[in-house]
């Protein structure tokens, strides 16, 4: 299995499959790199590099909960870039992975050839992280997986048009089935990561700098029509602000799948303004 060694001494796993342009998939909060396999055929023809973040799906966990930070994931991913000696890449981050490629923009944005987002801004709405924090770092009160997807499939808010193969693989991909029920498959340490940053009172960082100090490089975004997490106004925003392929899943919640016929699109183009300039 490809791994490797974290400058704190963690053995994280990655996966990197194809030839072509460089496109790092960042996932979600609690999620791993099986997040992208439905991306994949938009992404043909690129390099395509898929790390579980530490605490994540192969990846190990970390002694100290506190390292499970946005700025440390970055750091991780620059790590990685460098093990694969990448001088530069294309980010394309879903949720927390967006999060962490506006940081890379801080940290190291002369190796960033670009930034899709993924039902993701610098404005994060409120209602979305409470949700988040319901269920992050505890497992399922669902027994099986037969009924975790059942449950999901009829529950899942904002989305629509969905079958249930869909809500298998998801189950699949981030609970497994042992006796007694299901567990999560990453560190329940990380709500209490979690837990400590989050206030709900507290004012929201101000993330605008961080998405301005990418301008001049090809940008995306895609956001879910009924994402409780990434506003319509924000995407509007994100558009008035600099040049971006901007793109509105309908019937999808927080967050789409990566295959629905507006985000293949977005994704070609954003592909194609890279290479172009590359």
């Amino acid at each position: 299995m490809p791994r490797f060694a974290s400058s704190d001494g963690l053995s994280l796993y990655y996966t990197d499959e194809g030839d072509g342009l460089p496109v790092i998939c960042l996932s979600g909060l609690t999620r791993n790199g099986s997040d992208f396999d439905y991306a994949m055929p938009a992404l043909q023809g690129c390099r395509v590099i898929r790390p579980d973040y530490r605490g994540r799906g192969q990846s190990d966990w970390a002694e100290d909960f506190m390292t499970y930070s946005v700025p440390r994931e970055a750091q991780d991913v620059l790590e990685l870039m460098d093990h694969l000696g990448l001088e530069a890449a294309a980010f394309l981050g879903t949720s927390r992975g967006g999060l962490i490629a506006l940081t890379l923009g801080a940290m190291a944005r002369d190796r960033m050839l670009g930034v899709c987002f993924v039902d993701i801004g610098p404005v994060i709405e409120t209602a979305g992280l409470e949700v988040v924090v319901t269920f992050v770092g505890l497992n399922p009160v669902w027994k099986t997986l037969d009924e975790a997807q059942h449950i999901i499939g009829t529950r899942m808010a904002g989305f629509a048009n969905v079958p249930d193969s869909r809500w298998r693989e998801e189950v699949e991909h981030h609970f497994i089935e042992v006796e007694g029920g299901l567990t999560i498959n990453y560190d329940p340490k990380l709500r209490d990561a979690v837990l400590a940053t989050f206030d709900p009172k507290a004012e929201a960082p101000d993330l605008w700098p961080f998405y301005d100090g990418l301008a001049g490089m090809p940008l995306a975004a895609i956001r879910g029509a009924n994402s409780d997490l990434m506003s319509a106004d924000t995407l509007d925003e994100m558009a008035q602000r600099q040049p971006l392929i901007a793109a509105t899943v309908p019937d999808r919640g927080h967050v789409p799948f990566l295959d629905e016929p507006e985000s293949v699109a977005a994704l070609r183009q954003w592909i194609a303004d890279m290479e172009r300039r590359t």
